[in-house]
């Protein structure tokens, strides 16, 4: 195998060397790590949401055989999932997002070594295994920021194993690229994975590398189009000859989602620090999980499995049928599912839950001051643009991310403004983002850790 690493690179320099302008080798060659990190990114995410898919028609099979099964099937997948991020990949667990954000902010030449145990190989696998047994046991995750921690290992591999005559490429920007490139072919969004790296992880100015960025979205999603088809993540939903009215129920909603998500977060990190301070043992945290397990299977026995998944089943009926108004109980369980689910150690994202949680609760709202069909739709977007606001307080971001999901440009201004309530209002509960709060203690342990070996 090295000795065809080591053909190729020679071969690629050789060709190099042949061609005369200086300034088109440079671009060329430092364009090309990003073009294969995109294709690789784009299959991975393809072939992820294909096997993540699959985890979740299987956990739907096995209730719909024996509906007890649940009680068999959580417990195991919440201890699994836990054990196998534990035991092999520590930095898998999660969303996957703070990791990256952590990255991004070690890549600088002092530190760029300790991003290693953030952004590798090893917990592209692992991510991948413990997600999806995690939603086979009936976690409420998604596989979204998932992707991006896997896109951000991709590049980062492709950086480090380019020969040492290529052109220097700044990790941090590889890093952020290959993140953007991740959440674009996660959601089919290019714009909403350009809008994440400018508005959620960088630091610098976009013109430094606005190139790459813009052609890593492009050739990743168009690798998600080629292999899994031309899709919208959630479809064409009916909002036309909706009034100016409308935008009063916009901002209720907004206003509620955000505060809801805020305090969503909070929770879940109270939780985070309970768990470090109180479960001291593998013996302790795997009775944690079991209680966490059996309470999710409880309430799907007995109440609702809508507490279980990613909940994208829940966004499609109340956007695409006439079952459009959720019982008053289902944003309280879309927000209890997460927060076990999150905190349980094991890998899984919360852009697809904080999504699900905000249609629910826009859902709720439109039947509670009877709304047509067509503006239920729109409260039914803007609560899912405002929750997801509210865990990642980035608006633009998340109003981007649903307009490209429908299709629906009609919309921007509605979003928008969902969005802004949201990030206001959300400020109220907690000064800073839940991915804001991950990644800073990431920080704090990666370098204790290393100042422990010095």
């Amino acid at each position: 195998m090295r000795k065809i690493l080591s053909s190729i690179r020679k071969g690629l320099k050789k060709s190099f060397d042949n061609i005369r302008n200086e300034q088109l080798k440079n671009n060329l060659l430092q364009a090309i790590p990003f073009w294969i990190g995109s294709v690789i990114t784009g299959f991975f995410a393809v072939m992820y949401a294909k096997i993540f898919a699959w985890g979740e028609s299987l956990l739907h099979f096995i209730l719909n055989w024996h509906d007890w099964m649940i009680f068999f099937i959580a417990p195991v997948g919440f201890v699994l999932s836990w054990w196998l991020v534990k035991e092999f990949a520590p930095y898998a667990k999660g969303s996957g997002i703070p990791q990256v954000m952590a990255a991004v902010e070690l890549a600088n030449p002092k530190e760029h070594k300790k991003i290693r145990s953030l952004l590798s190989l090893k917990i592209i696998v692992f991510k991948i295994i413990s997600s999806v047994v995690l939603v086979i046991g009936g976690g409420a995750v998604g596989r979204e920021g998932p992707t991006i921690q896997i896109a951000g290992s991709i590049f980062r591999k492709v950086n480090e194993y380019l020969p040492d005559w290529w052109p220097k490429i700044s990790k941090k920007n590889m890093i952020m690229t290959g993140a953007a490139a991740g959440l674009a072919a996660a959601f089919n969004t290019p714009l909403g994975g350009i809008v994440f790296a400018v508005e959620e992880l960088s630091k610098t100015h976009i013109n430094y590398f606005k190139t790459a960025l813009f052609t890593a979205v492009i050739i990743a999603g168009l690798t998600a189009q080629t292999l899994a088809g031309s899709y919208l993540y959630l479809g064409y939903p009916k909002t036309n000859d909706v009034s100016l009215m409308v935008m009063f129920p916009i901002i209720l909603v907004g206003g509620v989602a955000g505060i809801l998500a805020s305090q969503l977060s909070v929770t879940m990190l109270k939780m985070n620090d309970w768990k470090k301070r109180k479960l001291t043992t593998d013996k302790s945290n795997v009775l944690f999980l079991i209680g966490c397990a059996l309470l999710i299977a409880c309430i799907s026995f007995f109440i609702s499995r809508e507490i279980l998944g990613s909940g994208k089943e829940i966004m499609e009926r109340v956007l695409f049928t006439d079952d459009k108004h959720e019982a008053w109980y289902v944003p309280i369980l879309r927000m209890l599912g997460p927060a076990l689910s999150f905190t349980s150690g094991g890998a899984g994202g919360i852009f697809a839950p904080a999504l699900t949680a905000g249609a629910s609760i826009g859902s709720v709202i439109s039947g509670a001051i009877h709304l047509t069909p067509n503006e239920t739709n729109v409260v039914i977007l803007a609560g899912m643009v405002a929750f997801l606001t509210g865990i990642t307080r980035a608006p633009f971001t998340s109003a981007i991310i649903v307009l490209e999901m429908t299709d629906r440009h009609s919309l921007i201004f509605h979003l928008m403004l969902a969005g802004m309530v949201s990030s206001i209002l959300s400020i109220l509960v907690s000064r800073h983002s839940l991915y804001d709060i991950l990644k800073m203690n990431f920080l704090t342990e990666i370098r204790s850790k290393e100042d422990q070996t010095v």
